[in-house]
């Protein structure tokens, strides 16, 4: 790990007022929370249960109407985070929103272990899957109800179905999500990207409206991105050391 980097991070954040983390699966991966597209993760993870189906496909609007028995199969074997925890990142960062330094965290990860580590302005673009709602009326259900269901297709006490409150491919971003994300990013002085590809859009292209100081990118693999004014920080490597490094020098 290059030391002078870690430093110079450490200046950045110290010089910054308001930071907005922004993250994505790689951020939640070293609480073994699997990913989506790396050899490990759920997209080449071969179920002989679920082998005949692309994998966007199980998690897509189309699978949830018109396979529903299937998509809800597959989202309690895949999506049943309630016994992960937050890892150093997660908590690192819940401690710098604390000290009035980090303004908000976006994340692509519908796990809630930003929230599950103490942060409290967290906006998640891709919802939760630790929340539930009727798709007829409304009525909002507790994280157990649709993991721990014996209905194969869980129902309201209206008879309408119930269903965790993610995007799914073919559905649009929570507008209210997508608003705060958008204008913490314009308003933020310091922008840290942490943990993602940057492939996924449309979220992948809210850093575009980062207009501040300060720019830092940490993960696994080289990204480009877009940059005007910014002094522009990258970290290949994981950001959970990273932040551990970065705690030590405090």
């Amino acid at each position: 790990m290059d030391e002078q980097k870690i430093k110079r991070l450490k200046e950045m954040i110290d010089d910054s007022k308001n930071i907005v983390f922004f993250g994505g699966a790689g951020v939640s991966t070293e609480s073994g929370v699997p990913d989506f597209r790396s050899k490990d993760g759920l997209y080449n993870q071969h179920d002989v249960q679920f082998e005949k189906y692309h994998p966007e496909y199980l998690l897509s609007h189309s699978c949830l109407v018109n396979e529903p028995k299937v998509y809800y199969e597959f989202h309690r074997q895949k999506m049943d985070t309630r016994k992960i925890e937050p890892n150093f990142a997660h908590k690192y960062l819940a401690e710098l929103e604390k000290k009035g330094k980090l303004k908000a965290v976006v994340t692509q990860n519908i796990d809630g272990l930003h929230q599950k580590a103490g942060s409290k302005e967290v906006y998640e673009i891709h919802g939760s899957a630790l929340r539930n709602y009727c798709m007829h009326c409304g009525k909002a259900y507790p994280v157990d109800y649709v993991f721990d269901s014996t209905e194969p297709i869980p129902h309201c006490e209206c008879g309408g179905v119930i269903r965790p409150d993610i995007t799914l491919y073919e559905e649009s971003l929570p507008e209210t999500a997508v608003r705060k994300s958008v204008n913490a990013i314009a308003e933020a002085d310091m922008l840290i990207i942490g943990g993602t590809s940057l492939t996924v859009y449309p979220a992948a292209s809210y850093i575009n409206y980062f207009e501040g100081k300060y720019l830092v990118i940490i993960n696994r693999d080289a990204l480009k991105v877009r940059s005007g004014n910014q002094e522009v920080l990258m970290i290949n490597d994981s950001i959970g050391e990273v932040f551990k490094k970065l705690s030590e020098l405090e």
